[in-house]
């Protein structure tokens, strides 16, 4: 049998051809040109850049490691994991939102049109969406947002109903709404008007969303119960914390 090689130079969009030897790795590394980078608000970024076919293959809530140019004098010896925000397969783009906190996503900002992003990826493992569904909920806050979008625009996609449920601490932080808007319903709550508040999000009533989680003290030792699956009848005794 042949060897095939699993380390390669980077795949750079727009000039390399990919070779048969390699589309047995899953990921690669490649330096995609940025078509599009600007600030949606103070604190947030949206980069879009142009693809190759393997990172175009990236599914839901899969992410990618990018190499981010220093902001200052100092280096910077780790990639930044990403998560994809919008997958355009018709123009061969990428998008990515993400939040500036540190040197490495402040590196990152300073990428202008023109310049190459160097990714890894696509990594780990994305969501599902089982056939029989015929709506699904998303909720997030902030750039936990980017993960979502994927997932609901294959939703849309499949004809499946998204109820989107943004959350934020203000109106101007409730980012990609129109994104949502375009596969489904969007409800924004935010933090200045209380409608964020924990206290208004009801229990699922199935056991996946542990917002009703309790403590309890059971033979002398803490564990943590649901209220819809192992309740709601408790033993008195062994409630905690209430």
């Amino acid at each position: 049998m042949a060897h095939r090689p699993f380390a390669s130079a980077p795949y750079v969009v727009g000039k390399s051809a990919l070779a048969p030897a390699e589309t047995h790795i899953p990921a690669e590394e490649s330096l995609c040109p940025v078509v599009f980078h600007d600030w949606v608000n103070s604190e947030y970024k949206h980069l879009v850049v142009d693809a190759s076919p393997k990172a175009l293959a990236v599914k839901p809530g899969q992410f990618f490691n990018l190499l981010c140019p220093s902001p200052d004098a100092g280096e910077l010896w780790l990639r930044r994991p990403q998560s994809v925000y919008r997958i355009d397969r018709e123009n061969r783009r990428l998008e990515f939102l993400y939040k500036c906190v540190g040197r490495g996503t402040y590196g990152l900002a300073t990428l202008e049109m023109g310049d190459e992003l160097n990714m890894v990826g696509p990594l780990g493992l994305g969501f599902t969406i089982d056939p029989a569904c015929k709506h699904i909920v998303v909720l997030g806050r902030g750039v936990g947002l980017a993960t979502l979008a994927p997932i609901s625009q294959l939703a849309g996609e499949r004809g499946i109903g998204v109820t989107a449920i943004l959350s934020a601490r203000s109106a101007e932080f409730v980012m990609a709404d129109d994104l949502f808007g375009r596969v489904g319903e969007v409800i924004a709550v935010l933090d200045t008007d209380g409608t964020s508040a924990v206290e208004h999000v009801e229990a699922c009533g199935l056991g996946p969303c542990y917002v009703c989680v309790r403590t309890f003290e059971v033979d002398g030792k803490k564990e943590l119960r649901r209220v819809c699956i192992e309740g709601p009848v408790f033993d008195l005794q062994e409630a905690v914390g209430w």
